[in-house]
């Protein structure tokens, strides 16, 4: 009998929590020199794909499109803005700072598209397989997190940058 048939018969391999962790490491480190040739860490580059992708926006936005704590983004957006890539204004209201991207910032996003390219390639998987990973994915975070279920970014909804990337 093998050793892990004691503890019921878990294994490492059989876990979805580690081919998952694997899998987002092993992105993340193809992405890092990519990133790190057009002066972005990854959590500033998604960051960065939001203000694309949406325009500008109040840190918390970005912060919930990001599924993180608005906590989390403003040293992120303080970076971004000493780099030139991001300006901070107060809304209109005063109580919101909205960020939007520089024009610099703008500009980055065609180095940014070769870098998501270069990685989509990289995977191994056909634009089809990507998208239904992705959808999968999105599933199943919305199954997992239920205040998710009415994020279309979560829940399975399309956006604008559904192409070829990982």
């Amino acid at each position: 009998m093998e050793p892990l048939d004691r503890v019921g018969g878990l294994r490492l391999d059989d876990q979805l929590c580690f081919a998952l962790y694997a899998a987002t490491h092993a992105i993340t480190r193809r992405y890092r020199p990519l990133l790190d040739e057009i002066g972005l860490t990854y959590p500033q580059y998604l960051v960065m794909l939001a203000l694309w992708q949406d325009g500008p926006a109040p840190v918390g936005r970005i912060a919930h499109r990001l599924e993180l704590d608005s906590h989390a983004v403003t040293p992120l957006v303080e970076r971004l803005e000493v780099a030139g890539l991001v300006r901070r204004r107060r809304g209109t209201d005063h109580r919101q700072v909205v960020v939007s991207a520089t024009e610099r910032g703008r500009d980055l996003e065609a180095a940014a598209v070769a870098v998501q390219a270069e990685v989509a390639c990289a995977t191994g998987l056909d634009p089809l397989e990507l998208s239904d990973l992705r959808r999968r994915l999105r599933t199943l975070a919305g199954h997992l997190t239920p205040h998710t279920r009415s994020s279309p970014h979560l829940a399975g909804g399309t956006t604008t940058t559904e192409g070829n990337t990982p």
